[in-house]
Protein backbone atom coordinates (compact mmCIF):
# COMPACT_ATOMS: atom_id res chain seq x y z
CA UNK A 1 0.00 0.00 0.00
CA UNK A 2 1.62 3.32 -1.26
CA UNK A 3 0.97 6.90 0.26
CA UNK A 4 -0.82 7.56 -2.78
CA UNK A 5 -3.12 5.10 -3.02
CA UNK A 6 -4.56 5.89 0.75
CA UNK A 7 -4.58 9.55 -0.34
CA UNK A 8 -6.68 8.22 -3.58
CA UNK A 9 -8.94 5.87 -1.24
CA UNK A 10 -9.07 8.76 1.56
CA UNK A 11 -10.26 11.45 -1.27
CA UNK A 12 -12.90 8.89 -2.73
CA UNK A 13 -13.96 8.36 0.91
CA UNK A 14 -14.27 11.62 2.45
CA UNK A 15 -13.94 14.01 -0.51
CA UNK A 16 -11.00 15.85 -0.93
CA UNK A 17 -7.21 14.41 0.51
CA UNK A 18 -5.03 17.58 0.64
CA UNK A 19 -4.45 18.08 4.56
CA UNK A 20 -4.81 14.48 5.13
CA UNK A 21 -1.57 12.77 6.49
CA UNK A 22 -0.55 9.33 6.49
CA UNK A 23 1.34 6.86 8.82
CA UNK A 24 2.08 3.25 9.37
CA UNK A 25 2.48 0.72 12.44
CA UNK A 26 4.05 -2.58 11.89
CA UNK A 27 2.37 -5.72 12.90
CA UNK A 28 4.93 -8.15 15.36
CA UNK A 29 6.09 -11.54 15.77
CA UNK A 30 7.34 -12.87 18.90
CA UNK A 31 11.02 -15.03 18.75
CA UNK A 32 11.10 -16.01 22.04
CA UNK A 33 9.15 -14.84 25.67
CA UNK A 34 5.64 -15.69 25.53
CA UNK A 35 3.34 -14.89 27.90
CA UNK A 36 5.74 -13.02 30.28
CA UNK A 37 4.88 -10.03 30.11
CA UNK A 38 2.29 -8.91 32.14
CA UNK A 39 4.63 -11.52 34.35
CA UNK A 40 7.37 -9.09 34.62
CA UNK A 41 9.48 -11.24 32.84
CA UNK A 42 11.07 -10.69 29.33
CA UNK A 43 10.79 -10.40 25.75
CA UNK A 44 12.28 -10.54 22.20
CA UNK A 45 9.60 -9.43 19.72
CA UNK A 46 10.48 -7.71 16.56
CA UNK A 47 8.38 -5.41 14.24
CA UNK A 48 7.31 -6.48 11.23
CA UNK A 49 7.15 -5.10 7.50
CA UNK A 50 2.72 -5.74 7.38
CA UNK A 51 0.80 -3.59 9.85
CA UNK A 52 -1.25 -0.91 9.24
CA UNK A 53 -1.53 2.28 7.34
CA UNK A 54 -3.78 4.75 8.05
CA UNK A 55 -4.38 8.66 6.65
CA UNK A 56 -6.18 10.87 8.77
CA UNK A 57 -7.70 14.70 8.53
CA UNK A 58 -8.57 16.63 11.35
CA UNK A 59 -12.36 18.42 11.47
CA UNK A 60 -13.64 21.33 12.91
CA UNK A 61 -16.60 19.82 14.65
CA UNK A 62 -16.87 17.04 17.25
CA UNK A 63 -17.31 14.37 14.96
CA UNK A 64 -15.19 11.27 14.35
CA UNK A 65 -15.23 9.33 11.12
CA UNK A 66 -13.36 5.50 10.78
CA UNK A 67 -13.28 3.91 7.21
CA UNK A 68 -11.49 0.48 6.89
CA UNK A 69 -10.55 -1.11 3.59
CA UNK A 70 -10.99 -4.54 4.83
CA UNK A 71 -14.20 -4.24 5.95
CA UNK A 72 -15.87 -1.76 2.91
CA UNK A 73 -19.52 -3.09 3.89
CA UNK A 74 -19.44 -1.36 7.47
CA UNK A 75 -18.87 1.74 5.28
CA UNK A 76 -17.99 4.97 6.85
CA UNK A 77 -18.25 4.40 10.74
CA UNK A 78 -19.89 7.64 13.06
CA UNK A 79 -19.31 8.57 15.99
CA UNK A 80 -18.62 11.20 18.30
CA UNK A 81 -15.92 12.80 20.78
CA UNK A 82 -19.11 13.23 23.64
CA UNK A 83 -19.96 9.89 22.97
CA UNK A 84 -16.67 7.79 24.04
CA UNK A 85 -17.18 5.63 26.92
CA UNK A 86 -15.66 2.54 28.31
CA UNK A 87 -16.78 -0.64 27.02
CA UNK A 88 -16.69 -2.98 24.36
CA UNK A 89 -18.94 -1.80 21.15
CA UNK A 90 -18.18 -4.52 18.76
CA UNK A 91 -16.41 -3.53 15.90
CA UNK A 92 -12.85 -2.45 14.76
CA UNK A 93 -13.02 1.20 15.39
CA UNK A 94 -13.43 0.16 19.19
CA UNK A 95 -9.46 0.19 18.87
CA UNK A 96 -8.95 3.97 17.92
CA UNK A 97 -12.27 4.58 20.13
CA UNK A 98 -10.08 3.46 23.02
CA UNK A 99 -7.08 5.46 22.20
CA UNK A 100 -8.54 8.86 21.69
CA UNK A 101 -10.92 7.84 24.99
CA UNK A 102 -7.67 7.04 27.05
CA UNK A 103 -5.52 10.56 25.48
CA UNK A 104 -8.26 12.22 26.94
CA UNK A 105 -8.39 9.97 29.95
CA UNK A 106 -4.49 11.25 30.75
CA UNK A 107 -4.65 14.83 30.04
CA UNK A 108 -4.41 15.06 26.70
CA UNK A 109 -7.35 16.87 25.29
CA UNK A 110 -8.59 16.27 21.34
CA UNK A 111 -10.32 19.27 20.78
CA UNK A 112 -11.96 18.37 17.50
CA UNK A 113 -12.88 15.11 15.36
CA UNK A 114 -10.99 13.59 12.70
CA UNK A 115 -11.87 11.57 9.23
CA UNK A 116 -9.48 7.99 9.35
CA UNK A 117 -8.98 5.75 6.38
CA UNK A 118 -6.94 2.71 7.58
CA UNK A 119 -5.70 -0.66 5.24
CA UNK A 120 -4.13 -3.48 7.10
CA UNK A 121 -2.05 -6.22 5.63
CA UNK A 122 -1.51 -8.24 8.49
CA UNK A 123 -3.46 -11.64 8.00
CA UNK A 124 -7.00 -11.40 9.72
CA UNK A 125 -7.12 -13.68 13.32
CA UNK A 126 -2.73 -14.74 13.23
CA UNK A 127 -1.87 -13.73 15.85
CA UNK A 128 0.52 -10.96 14.66
CA UNK A 129 -1.03 -8.24 16.73
CA UNK A 130 -3.07 -6.08 14.14
CA UNK A 131 -5.02 -4.82 17.15
CA UNK A 132 -1.22 -3.46 18.69
CA UNK A 133 -0.89 -2.09 15.39
CA UNK A 134 -3.59 0.30 15.09
CA UNK A 135 -3.53 1.13 18.36
CA UNK A 136 -0.55 2.57 17.94
CA UNK A 137 -1.22 4.15 14.47
CA UNK A 138 -3.66 5.86 16.42
CA UNK A 139 -1.13 7.15 19.13
CA UNK A 140 0.89 8.47 16.79
CA UNK A 141 -1.21 10.02 14.81
CA UNK A 142 -3.20 11.91 17.75
CA UNK A 143 0.44 12.86 18.78
CA UNK A 144 1.55 14.71 14.99
CA UNK A 145 -2.52 15.43 14.58
CA UNK A 146 -2.50 17.74 17.50
CA UNK A 147 0.62 18.64 18.66
CA UNK A 148 1.68 16.26 21.79
CA UNK A 149 5.44 16.81 20.95
CA UNK A 150 5.96 15.33 24.57
CA UNK A 151 4.78 12.00 23.78
CA UNK A 152 7.10 9.33 23.81
CA UNK A 153 6.61 6.53 21.49
CA UNK A 154 6.92 4.31 24.68
CA UNK A 155 4.59 6.51 26.28
CA UNK A 156 1.98 5.81 23.40
CA UNK A 157 3.01 1.98 23.52
CA UNK A 158 1.83 2.22 27.34
CA UNK A 159 -1.73 4.30 26.32
CA UNK A 160 -2.75 1.08 23.74
CA UNK A 161 -1.71 -1.34 25.95
CA UNK A 162 -4.13 0.67 28.56
CA UNK A 163 -6.89 1.08 26.33
CA UNK A 164 -6.64 -2.18 25.39
CA UNK A 165 -6.99 -3.45 28.81
CA UNK A 166 -9.40 -0.84 30.13
CA UNK A 167 -12.16 -0.15 27.05
CA UNK A 168 -11.53 -3.45 25.28
CA UNK A 169 -11.25 -6.04 27.97
CA UNK A 170 -8.45 -7.64 26.94
CA UNK A 171 -6.14 -7.82 29.63
CA UNK A 172 -2.68 -7.74 27.68
CA UNK A 173 0.85 -6.89 28.54
CA UNK A 174 2.81 -4.08 26.81
CA UNK A 175 4.75 -6.43 24.47
CA UNK A 176 3.18 -5.78 21.27
CA UNK A 177 2.35 -2.17 21.39
CA UNK A 178 6.07 -1.99 22.75
CA UNK A 179 7.12 -3.85 19.49
CA UNK A 180 5.06 -1.94 16.82
CA UNK A 181 6.42 1.75 18.40
CA UNK A 182 9.73 0.82 18.93
CA UNK A 183 10.39 -1.79 16.45
CA UNK A 184 14.32 -1.14 14.37
CA UNK A 185 14.70 -2.60 11.15
CA UNK A 186 17.14 -6.01 11.43
CA UNK A 187 16.58 -5.76 15.27
CA UNK A 188 14.35 -7.37 17.74
CA UNK A 189 13.76 -5.78 21.24
CA UNK A 190 15.37 -7.48 24.21
CA UNK A 191 13.09 -6.07 26.48
CA UNK A 192 12.52 -6.28 30.77
CA UNK A 193 8.74 -6.08 31.04
CA UNK A 194 8.93 -5.06 34.60
CA UNK A 195 11.11 -1.79 34.25
CA UNK A 196 10.74 -0.82 30.41
CA UNK A 197 14.48 -1.30 29.74
CA UNK A 198 15.17 -2.36 26.61
CA UNK A 199 18.57 -3.61 24.13
CA UNK A 200 18.26 -3.55 20.95
CA UNK A 201 19.30 -7.26 19.39
CA UNK A 202 21.02 -7.27 15.41
CA UNK A 203 19.04 -10.48 13.99
CA UNK A 204 21.72 -11.76 11.85
CA UNK A 205 20.73 -15.38 10.54
CA UNK A 206 23.22 -15.46 7.66
CA UNK A 207 22.45 -18.71 6.78
CA UNK A 208 18.44 -18.71 7.63
CA UNK A 209 15.13 -16.70 7.03
CA UNK A 210 12.23 -16.41 9.77
CA UNK A 211 9.25 -18.09 8.60
CA UNK A 212 5.44 -17.45 9.89
CA UNK A 213 3.40 -20.40 9.55
CA UNK A 214 -0.65 -19.25 9.46
CA UNK A 215 -2.76 -21.99 10.55
CA UNK A 216 -5.84 -19.70 9.32
CA UNK A 217 -7.24 -21.16 13.00
CA UNK A 218 -8.33 -18.78 15.48
CA UNK A 219 -10.32 -20.71 18.34
CA UNK A 220 -13.21 -18.24 20.40
CA UNK A 221 -12.18 -19.07 23.68
CA UNK A 222 -7.94 -17.06 23.29
CA UNK A 223 -10.05 -13.64 25.15
CA UNK A 224 -10.80 -15.30 28.12
CA UNK A 225 -8.33 -17.68 28.31
CA UNK A 226 -5.88 -15.23 27.80
CA UNK A 227 -7.36 -13.30 31.01
CA UNK A 228 -7.77 -16.30 32.97
CA UNK A 229 -4.18 -17.53 32.77
CA UNK A 230 -2.89 -13.76 33.57
CA UNK A 231 -5.25 -14.54 36.71
CA UNK A 232 -3.98 -17.87 37.64
CA UNK A 233 -0.26 -16.46 37.41
CA UNK A 234 -1.53 -13.49 40.07
CA UNK A 235 -2.91 -16.47 42.34
CA UNK A 236 0.51 -18.07 42.13
CA UNK A 237 2.25 -15.23 42.91
CA UNK A 238 0.48 -13.80 45.79
CA UNK A 239 0.91 -17.37 46.90
CA UNK A 240 4.43 -17.15 46.57
CA UNK A 241 4.79 -13.68 48.34
CA UNK A 242 3.75 -15.44 51.54
CA UNK A 243 6.89 -17.47 51.57
CA UNK A 244 9.46 -15.14 49.29
CA UNK A 245 9.98 -11.71 48.52
CA UNK A 246 9.14 -11.01 44.97
CA UNK A 247 7.01 -8.64 43.62
CA UNK A 248 6.47 -10.57 39.89
CA UNK A 249 7.24 -13.79 38.86
CA UNK A 250 9.81 -12.48 36.18
CA UNK A 251 12.30 -12.23 39.60
CA UNK A 252 12.77 -15.75 39.79
CA UNK A 253 14.87 -17.92 38.53
CA UNK A 254 14.29 -21.67 38.24
CA UNK A 255 15.87 -22.92 41.28
CA UNK A 256 14.08 -20.44 43.17
CA UNK A 257 10.94 -21.22 42.16
CA UNK A 258 11.55 -25.05 42.92
CA UNK A 259 12.49 -24.07 45.78
CA UNK A 260 8.89 -22.44 46.46
CA UNK A 261 6.44 -23.56 44.13
CA UNK A 262 5.27 -25.88 46.54
CA UNK A 263 3.65 -22.70 48.25
CA UNK A 264 1.29 -22.69 45.42
CA UNK A 265 -1.69 -24.23 46.44
CA UNK A 266 -3.48 -24.78 43.37
CA UNK A 267 -1.64 -27.49 41.11
CA UNK A 268 -2.94 -25.53 37.80
CA UNK A 269 -1.79 -22.10 39.01
CA UNK A 270 1.57 -23.19 39.76
CA UNK A 271 1.98 -25.03 35.97
CA UNK A 272 1.17 -22.07 34.59
CA UNK A 273 3.81 -20.23 37.31
CA UNK A 274 6.36 -22.28 36.12
CA UNK A 275 5.91 -21.76 32.41
CA UNK A 276 6.57 -17.80 33.19
CA UNK A 277 9.93 -18.38 35.42
CA UNK A 278 11.03 -20.76 32.86
CA UNK A 279 10.21 -19.15 29.61
CA UNK A 280 11.89 -15.94 31.08
CA UNK A 281 14.62 -17.90 31.76
CA UNK A 282 14.63 -19.41 28.38
CA UNK A 283 14.14 -15.90 26.75
CA UNK A 284 17.52 -14.20 28.65
CA UNK A 285 19.31 -17.35 27.73
CA UNK A 286 17.69 -17.35 23.89
CA UNK A 287 19.19 -13.84 23.55
CA UNK A 288 22.35 -14.52 25.05
CA UNK A 289 22.83 -17.36 22.20
CA UNK A 290 22.07 -15.18 19.70
CA UNK A 291 24.51 -12.40 20.43
CA UNK A 292 27.15 -15.22 20.24
CA UNK A 293 26.30 -16.72 16.80
CA UNK A 294 24.66 -19.46 18.24
CA UNK A 295 21.43 -19.78 16.13
CA UNK A 296 21.10 -23.37 16.63
CA UNK A 297 20.57 -23.38 20.49
CA UNK A 298 18.46 -19.89 19.80
CA UNK A 299 16.18 -22.70 17.63
CA UNK A 300 16.71 -25.34 20.45
CA UNK A 301 15.12 -23.05 23.00
CA UNK A 302 12.43 -21.96 20.93
CA UNK A 303 11.63 -25.59 20.67
CA UNK A 304 11.45 -25.91 24.20
CA UNK A 305 9.39 -22.91 24.63
CA UNK A 306 6.74 -24.73 22.35
CA UNK A 307 6.80 -27.40 24.74
CA UNK A 308 5.92 -25.22 27.66
CA UNK A 309 3.23 -23.58 26.39
CA UNK A 310 1.89 -26.81 25.05
CA UNK A 311 1.95 -28.52 28.25
CA UNK A 312 2.65 -25.97 31.10
CA UNK A 313 0.50 -23.33 29.82
CA UNK A 314 -1.60 -25.05 28.08
CA UNK A 315 -2.12 -22.38 25.58
CA UNK A 316 -1.70 -24.18 22.36
CA UNK A 317 -4.09 -26.24 19.58
CA UNK A 318 -3.86 -29.56 17.88
CA UNK A 319 -3.63 -27.22 14.45
CA UNK A 320 -0.29 -25.37 16.39
CA UNK A 321 1.26 -28.67 17.41
CA UNK A 322 1.16 -30.33 14.13
CA UNK A 323 2.33 -27.16 12.84
CA UNK A 324 5.29 -27.32 15.00
CA UNK A 325 6.02 -31.46 15.09
CA UNK A 326 5.88 -31.42 11.18
CA UNK A 327 8.37 -28.58 11.17
CA UNK A 328 11.04 -30.21 13.87
CA UNK A 329 10.87 -32.84 11.57
CA UNK A 330 12.38 -31.08 8.54
CA UNK A 331 16.42 -30.99 8.51
CA UNK A 332 17.11 -27.94 8.38
CA UNK A 333 14.40 -26.16 10.89
CA UNK A 334 16.20 -24.79 13.20
CA UNK A 335 13.53 -24.26 15.93
CA UNK A 336 9.89 -23.79 15.54
CA UNK A 337 7.23 -23.03 18.11
CA UNK A 338 4.00 -21.08 18.59
CA UNK A 339 3.90 -17.04 18.60
CA UNK A 340 1.32 -14.74 20.27
CA UNK A 341 -1.61 -14.96 22.58
CA UNK A 342 -2.35 -19.39 21.29
CA UNK A 343 -5.24 -21.05 20.65
CA UNK A 344 -4.45 -20.79 16.81
CA UNK A 345 -2.59 -18.14 14.91
CA UNK A 346 0.86 -18.51 14.16
CA UNK A 347 3.81 -20.48 14.41
CA UNK A 348 7.43 -18.80 13.86
CA UNK A 349 10.18 -20.80 12.40
CA UNK A 350 14.05 -20.45 11.96
CA UNK A 351 14.61 -22.30 8.75
CA UNK A 352 18.20 -22.25 6.62
CA UNK A 353 18.06 -20.88 3.46
CA UNK A 354 18.20 -24.15 1.41
CA UNK A 355 15.53 -25.95 3.19
CA UNK A 356 12.88 -22.89 2.98
CA UNK A 357 10.95 -24.33 -0.27
CA UNK A 358 10.73 -27.75 1.37
CA UNK A 359 9.54 -26.50 4.27
CA UNK A 360 6.79 -25.13 2.88
CA UNK A 361 6.26 -27.76 0.71
CA UNK A 362 6.05 -30.57 3.22
CA UNK A 363 4.65 -28.79 5.89
CA UNK A 364 1.77 -27.28 4.09
CA UNK A 365 1.41 -30.49 2.40
CA UNK A 366 0.96 -32.66 5.72
CA UNK A 367 -1.33 -30.23 7.24
CA UNK A 368 -3.81 -29.50 4.40
CA UNK A 369 -4.07 -33.43 4.32
CA UNK A 370 -4.59 -33.77 7.91
CA UNK A 371 -6.63 -30.53 9.16
CA UNK A 372 -8.56 -29.79 5.72
CA UNK A 373 -7.15 -26.46 4.64
CA UNK A 374 -4.33 -24.68 3.80
CA UNK A 375 -1.95 -23.36 6.18
CA UNK A 376 -0.31 -19.64 4.86
CA UNK A 377 3.66 -19.11 4.94
CA UNK A 378 5.35 -15.69 5.25
CA UNK A 379 9.10 -15.40 4.98
CA UNK A 380 9.09 -11.94 7.09
CA UNK A 381 11.67 -9.09 7.17
CA UNK A 382 12.55 -7.19 10.70
CA UNK A 383 11.12 -3.78 9.51
CA UNK A 384 11.00 -0.41 11.65
CA UNK A 385 8.64 1.00 14.34
CA UNK A 386 5.55 3.03 13.81
CA UNK A 387 6.20 6.22 11.53
CA UNK A 388 4.74 9.01 9.32
CA UNK A 389 4.24 7.95 5.71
Amino acid sequence: MTKEQLLQKFEEIYGGAGEARCFFAPGRVNLIGEHTDYNGGHVFPCALTIGTFGAVRKREDQRLRFYSMNFEKNGVIESDLSELASGKKGDWSDYPKGVVWTFEKRGYHIPCGFDFLIFGNIPSGSGLSSSASLEVLTGLMLKELYGFDQLSMVEIAQIGQYSENNYNGMNCGIMDQFASAMGKKDHAIFLDTASLQYEYAPVKLDHAKIVITNSKVKHSLVDSAYNERRSQCETALKDLQKVCDVKTLGDLSKEEFEQYASAIGDPVCRQRAKHAVYENQRAINAVQELKSGNVEEFGRLMNASHVSLRDDYQVSCEEIDLLTELAWKIPGVLGSRITGGGFGGCTVSIVENDAVGQFQEQVGEAYEKQVGHKAEFYVVDIGDGAHAL
